[in-house]
């Protein structure tokens, strides 16, 4: 929700393709399958190495025979490979330590976890919240959604009558409710069912823009003229009180599920280039040797030369870890930037020119 109705409500974008930049590019970036993006980028790479060769004043098979581009392509690529994997596997290997500690550590991480746990339980009223991260997840945005809803029945039912003082203050309430609303129960049905390791946990989680209704929230809590601070009215406080915290809770749970995922994500990122790195390094090694011995391959096919073909498709091969690396890369930094501050803190451009006037 960008602006809900001028006063004050200039909420940023909620949903992923408006905060990354568009649908496709959202697309690309986040939700396409990194097997097939990847797949995706090695065609355009063999398409672009191809059509190069097809300028104007190029020629490669006669630079083959005139000089060594090949074997200066190749040589360079086998180097790349090798010092490449290395640095890429021990990278993963950093980051991934940190599950790796004392007793003690470890011990404190479990009683850290256990007391959140109980927190997060004493306010859905449940004997125990769901192990699974989207169902847990989902808990806390259906409770969410439930003191949402209160809170607007509260604020409907004292519009409803006639002699109402501060109708502007139960007006704010209500649009303050429907801003909760709008999204909290869009989240829920989104984490139904969503498995851990996909990337539909984290971007359903995205979609819950806490630290702006945190924001908003807080105001309408500390607002001394609001009728919420009557006594008559303690009941629609706390809903209120709880719907805070609810949301101050789904920000760390949001954090450190992502933070899993991203290591479940260098996990698998490590394994497939170790896998292709095999691959690669075989393809890269064989061109060397045979490409120029005893001379460019002969032939065309489709119109184009078979050393054309062969160069281009071992050069494609050959950097298949680096495209599968800049695949998963261009995910996880993304994630990583639209959720660089875990709190009440709005790191991205809003539509809000103005200070907040409530009741304008």
């Amino acid at each position: 929700m960008a602006d809900n109705d001028g006063r004050g409500f200039a909420s940023p974008p909620d949903e992923l393709h408006d905060r990354v930049g568009g649908r496709i590019r959202a697309w690309l970036l986040l939700h396409a399958s990194r097997g097939w993006l990847t797949v995706g980028l090695l065609v355009v790479t063999l398409a672009g190495l191809v059509g190069l060769t097809q300028l104007p004043g190029v020629d490669l098979v006669a630079a083959m025979r005139d000089a060594d581009p090949s074997s200066t392509l190749f040589q360079a690529l086998v180097g790349s490979i090798i010092t490449g994997v290395t640095i890429v596997v021990t990278i993963t290997q950093l980051v991934l330590s940190q599950e790796l500690g004392p007793l003690g550590d470890q011990r404190q991480r479990m009683d850290g976890a256990m007391d959140f746990r109980e927190r997060v339980e004493e306010l859905l009223d449940v004997p125990a919240a769901p192990p699974e991260p989207s169902a847990f997840l989902r808990a806390i945005a259906e409770t969410i959604d439930d003191h949402a809803l209160a809170l607007r029945d509260a604020a409907t039912a004292q519009l409803e009558r006639k002699d109402l003082g501060d109708r502007p203050s139960w007006e704010e309430v209500h649009d303050y409710a429907e801003l909760v609303l709008d999204v909290s129960s869009e989240v829920g049905e989104e984490l139904r069912g969503a498995q851990f390791g996909t990337f539909a946990v984290v971007a359903a989680a995205l979609d819950l823009n806490y630290s702006w209704r945190i924001y908003v929230g807080r105001r309408l809590a500390r607002d001394e003229d609001s009728p919420l601070h009557d006594d008559e009215h303690t009941e629609t406080r706390a809903h209120l009180d709880a719907l805070l915290e609810l949301l101050a809770l789904f920000a760390p749970a949001r954090e450190h599920f992502k933070t899993l995922y991203f290591e479940w994500e260098l996990s698998n990122l490590s394994r497939r280039i170790l896998v292709l790195a095999g691959p690669a390094l075989i393809t890269a090694m064989a061109a060397l040797l045979l490409l120029d011995s005893p001379g460019p391959p002969a032939g065309t096919t489709f119109g184009i030369a078979n050393a054309v073909w062969l160069v281009s498709g071992a050069a494609t091969i050959s950097v298949t870890p680096f495209v599968l690396l800049t695949s998963y890369i261009l995910r996880i930094i993304t994630v990583a930037k639209l959720t660089l501050a875990a709190g009440p803190f709005i790191l991205r451009e809003t539509n809000r020119s103005h200070e907040i006037e409530w009741g304008a």
